[in-house]
């Protein structure tokens, strides 16, 4: 960041009094911008034991397969955002949203929310972000062309879940991995 976003005067980075980290602030009209972690939000969609993958038209991990998802907008719930991105990625439809994984990731400032969800039916197609969009049971998962850890780690507590028909809440810190194929969990 150079330059204020309120009046477009320079900004400084600096520790102010009483904050334990540097902000940038506003030379001249003194407003603090504080950066926070972004929200991404996504859904695991669900139809008769299959789960609605799509395959990545855009960067970061162009070509990969992912759970529909992406940041959150303002003025949205993260069900929305969840919902939204289900319907821009794979032109689909999901009801019963319920919170299933929330994984941490403070090395890139985000925090990854997924929703389990149902397909409201199989219309489905590729969006703009997509270059294909579709079904997949367990056995089929391709699990070493994954984009995310994220995405991986919702989709083996889904399959382990899935046995007992007990969906937990899941909340962890992921560390950083080295951007290759991922091995099934």
């Amino acid at each position: 960041m150079k330059f204020c976003s309120q009046c477009g005067s320079p900004v400084s980075w600096q520790t102010l009094d009483g904050d334990h980290r540097p902000r940038f602030v506003c030379s001249s009209c003194g407003t603090v911008h504080y950066q926070n972690p972004r929200i991404v939000a996504g859904c695991l969609p669900l139809w008769r034991g299959q789960v609605l993958l799509c395959r990545r038209a855009i960067e970061p991990r162009r070509g990969f397969w992912t759970l529909p998802g992406g940041f959150l907008e303002n003025g949205e719930t993260m069900k929305q955002g969840a919902a939204r991105e289900t319907l821009e990625e794979a032109c689909a439809h999901v009801e019963r949203l319920e919170l299933y994984t929330l994984f941490d990731l403070p090395h890139i400032d985000q925090v990854h929310v997924f929703f389990r969800a149902r397909l409201v039916d199989t219309r489905f197609a590729t969006g703009q972000e997509s270059l294909e969009v579709r079904l997949f049971r367990e056995a089929e998962i391709p699990w070493r062309e994954l984009a995310f850890p994220t995405v991986g780690h919702t989709l083996k507590y889904f399959f382990e879940d899935r046995v007992r028909q007990l969906y937990p809440v899941r909340n962890e810190p992921l560390a950083p991995l080295p951007m290759k194929p991922l091995e099934r969990f």
